[in-house]
């Protein structure tokens, strides 16, 4: 198949509401670790997915292949067509992993912030960010959703944003549900909504509301299956593994402030404009310390 593992994973994701339960788990598996897809044997995809190998190769025939290795394919060639080689890193790697428990720690937090970032840049391409900017730029609003671990992340991106836009605006608000802040979206809005697993209701729900009422969805989460991807006309799925007990939110920070880097790059003077006015009052006021003072 033309265009990589992509296609797979699209084709895959549009039969996943028909499968079996134990098809629907290895498809939730490989839609969420493509990358193992194209180098772990059908013995340890199928271990790590809790399913038999004969279950993968029933669910590669579901979605149009002949068996599992025809279906693998695309990723073992995007594998070894675009992976890069980190000797350097690795070494580095090896070198702190010998101090000790913490050290081992260290390293391992490291390779995974590391895996975490590469993962993001390396299946998200610049069109889908430019894509996304343009409908937050271009809306009426654009809320931006996140509660619990999210929170802080769509306040921030908010926060940025709206130094240069004026109709981006961080929900919930103070007193309110996220239902509620969303009551008003129309097709002239965007809902811009964060969750990870355990994928927060009243997210989803808001999400499926805003979908109804005509707004544009788009979803920063964890897996193309997740409740918000699949209601999103712009889905962003990033990876959150770490050797501790919280999710890493490395990568989803780092896709917000691309997306606001997208927003900023594509500008008009105008908004230029209100960056260097809104930085410049501020100074005024005595927001940011001199030195001296």
């Amino acid at each position: 198949m033309e265009g990589g593992p992509e296609p797979v994973l699209d084709r895959l994701l549009d039969r996943l509401p028909g499968m079996s339960p134990q098809l629907r788990k290895a498809a939730h598996y490989v839609l969420d670790n493509p990358n193992e897809v194209g180098l772990s044997s059908i013995r340890e995809i199928a271990a790590a997915a809790q399913v038999k190998p004969n279950t993968l190769v029933r669910m590669a025939r579901a979605v149009g292949f002949a068996g599992f290795e025809d279906f693998r394919r695309p990723f073992r060639d995007s594998l070894r067509n675009g992976r890069e080689s980190y000797p350097d890193r690795a070494r580095w790697l090896q070198a702190i992993a010998k101090g000790g428990r913490h050290g081992r720690l260290f390293g391992q937090m490291a390779a995974s912030s590391f895996e975490n970032i590469e993962q993001l840049f390396s299946s998200t391409g610049a069109a889908e960010i430019k894509a996304a900017a343009d409908r937050i730029v271009g809306s009426r609003t654009t809320y931006v959703l996140g509660v619990g671990a999210a929170y802080a992340l769509a306040h921030n991106f908010a926060y940025l944003a709206r130094m240069a836009l004026d109709n981006v605006v961080a929900v919930p608000r103070d007193g309110s549900l996220p239902i509620d802040d969303v009551a008003r979206a129309g097709p002239k809005d965007v809902l811009f909504a964060m969750t990870f697993n355990p994928y927060r209701t009243e997210v989803v729900d808001a999400t499926r509301s805003a979908r109804a009422q005509g707004a544009a969805v788009i979803a920063l989460t964890d897996s193309r299956a997740s409740p918000i991807a699949l209601e999103a006309e712009h889905a962003f799925v990033i990876t959150t593994g770490t050797p501790q007990f919280f999710p890493s939110l490395l990568a989803a920070s780092a896709l917000l402030e691309t997306l606001i880097a997208f927003m900023v790059a594509d500008a008009d003077s105008a908004v230029i404009a209100n960056i260097d006015r809104f930085q410049r009052r501020r100074y005024e006021l005595g927001v940011y310390w001199k030195e001296g003072e």
